[in-house]
């Protein structure tokens, strides 16, 4: 009888928490939504002018926060860049970086962020800027030149890659689920 009795104490108090959580819709969402590594993406986000919470989501997308990451094509870290990239970007911050080093979080946000600034800055638009960072620049380009996308980005479903496409939706709905989780919160 005694163990009975534990066992409805422990199912009445699993019962109330999950009671609490269910009603606290923010709590579960930002357990799946974090904000690891805030100092880097605070500080390069405001260095490079460009939203912390797109930051997040790209993190988010790319690595899911794993800064060890590595892809089969071999980009590297939290934000996923390639050697090349991370080479391209830190030689025009007048840093010099091994190619390991993008596994470094802090390396790999200031990189990633700045890439993304450059991207943002060159398409003037989220949507191209996404679509340059997952699948390059020459290509966003070769597809607005040969009509496939508008350069003001309006029509985004037709990028040509799926993974692309995809990318970018993934992203643009992640950055909107941060800004709604944590905006009000500053």
């Amino acid at each position: 009888m005694k163990k009975l009795w534990k066992y409805i104490i422990v199912l009445i108090a699993i019962i109330i928490i999950l009671i609490v959580l269910l009603n606290n819709k923010n709590t579960i969402m930002k357990s799946f939504y974090i904000t690891k590594y805030s100092e880097y993406v605070e500080k390069y986000s405001k260095e490079y002018n460009v939203d912390k919470y797109l930051i997040y989501a790209t993190i988010k997308a790319e690595s899911n926060f794993n800064e060890k990451a590595e892809s089969k094509k071999g980009a590297k870290g939290l934000m996923q860049l390639m050697d090349s990239t991370g080479q391209e970007i830190a030689k025009g911050l007048n840093m010099t970086i091994d190619n390991d080093d993008l596994f470094v979080p802090e390396i790999n946000i200031n990189l990633g962020t700045k890439y993304i600034s450059k991207m943002l800055q060159k398409y003037n638009n989220i949507e191209l800027a996404l679509a340059a960072y997952n699948a390059g620049s020459g290509n966003v380009d070769s597809w607005i030149n040969s009509g496939k996308i508008k350069e003001d980005g309006s029509n985004v479903e037709n990028i040509p890659f799926k993974e692309t496409n995809n990318y970018v939706r993934k992203i643009l709905k992640d950055y909107r689920i941060y800004k709604e989780l944590y905006e009000q919160e500053g």
